[in-house]
């Protein structure tokens, strides 16, 4: 990512001050590498996002199920009609920091030391768009959410068992309930091939999106603390490290998948992937072949309010003495079925990770 001093075409020096250059410049500049940064941080989540939308709230439609009608003489067929659905909402929330100086502490100020109070204000935002996202992951109650426009929201959870009808599942005709998140019976340590966590992934999402021969696009993220016991498994393939290059009669992972985190291996028809944000004793899986899980809510551009993390300026004629840096927008799940979060825990009860509890 090219730097401020980059996008100014300045060679950067520790003699570079900010108000030599122009506080204006500077931070026509700033907001053009704020609007950079806001899209690579979207491309490193669109695996855990499937977009944005202006709607406070949707109802996801589904196809019907059943069997064709016996046909006779004049008999009319049934009309084929599709069924089931949920509703669904989405926050929609205001984030923000701002850099802050008088006169003076600008006067000294250098264009590197805005660069790295800069780079502060990304790391924050990238820790706030990831924290959101995982808190929808993990949670497993829906919640309200006061909308200042639209009133109390009702935010839902990946599917919870409660008394939603999802699609029938692969091997039955009949719409259901389900459950996507569990606790294991088994602690991280008792991770064999008897108690196979990807496995069980594999399975919960492939009943919803499908069982191609060769394996599905399914992915579980782990945390390291669990890395040792997922590579002990018998049907575990690690990858080989980039520097390393495989010997004969060597089987080793192809076609890997664009994510978030490092992918360690391919084991039970899954791609795993360490994600330190995982919380230890947690995994979630997810199926890179259907529609991601979240959706990000996100003023109507009718507003014309910006999306992402940008710039708010105060002051015209010093804008730096108060720069204000905002991202509104709220992370709410939409496809209940894709996402399954296993807790490692001696009984089948899930309990959120206190971090996004």
């Amino acid at each position: 990512m090219t730097g401020i001093a980059g996008i100014l075409g300045l060679q950067d020096t520790d003699n570079l001050y900010v108000n030599t250059i122009g506080q204006n410049t500077v931070f026509d500049a700033a907001r053009l590498y704020v609007n950079q940064i806001s899209m690579d941080t979207d491309k490193a989540f669109q695996v855990f996002v499937e977009g944005e939308i202006e709607d406070y709230k949707e109802r996801y439609k589904l196809p019907g199920g059943g069997r064709l009608d016996k046909r006779g003489g004049q008999s009319q067929s049934s009309a084929a009609k599709a069924s089931g659905s949920w509703d669904v909402a989405y926050p929609l929330e205001d984030f923000g920091k701002q850099i802050t100086g008088d006169d003076v502490a600008l006067a000294y100020m250098t264009l590197d030391e805005f660069q790295r109070h800069l780079d502060g204000v990304q790391i924050a935002n990238v820790n706030t768009v990831r924290y959101e996202m995982l808190r929808a992951i993990f949670q497993n109650v829906s919640r309200t959410f006061s909308d200042p426009l639209k009133g109390d929201l009702t935010i839902q959870c990946l599917a919870n068992g409660d008394g939603t009808l999802y699609p029938p599942v692969l091997g039955t005709e009949s719409e259901a309930d389900d459950t996507h998140h569990y606790g294991t019976n088994y602690l991280s340590s008792a991770i064999s091939d008897t108690n196979n966590p990807l496995a069980t992934v594999r399975d919960e999402l492939e009943e919803h999106f499908g069982a191609a021969t060769g394996g599905e696009e399914v992915c579980v993220f782990i945390n390291n603390a669990q890395t040792a016991k997922i590579k002990a498994l018998s049907d575990f393939y690690e990858v080989v490290d980039r520097d390393v290059r495989a010997g004969d009669s060597v089987s080793v992972p192809i076609n890997l998948p664009n994510v978030p985190g490092r992918i360690i291996g391919r084991g039970s028809g899954t791609w795993v992937v360490e994600w330190r944000w995982i919380p230890a004793d947690y995994c979630v899986g997810l199926h890179l072949g259907a529609m991601a899980p979240l959706k990000r809510r996100v003023d109507p551009a009718a507003t014309g309010l910006p999306r992402g993390l940008n710039i708010v300026g105060r002051e015209t004629n010093a804008p730096l003495e108060a720069i204000h840096y905002r991202n509104r927008f709220g992370m709410g799940v939409g496809n209940r079925l894709n996402g399954t979060v296993l807790k490692f825990v001696a009984s089948t009860s899930y309990t959120i990770p206190t971090a996004y509890a």
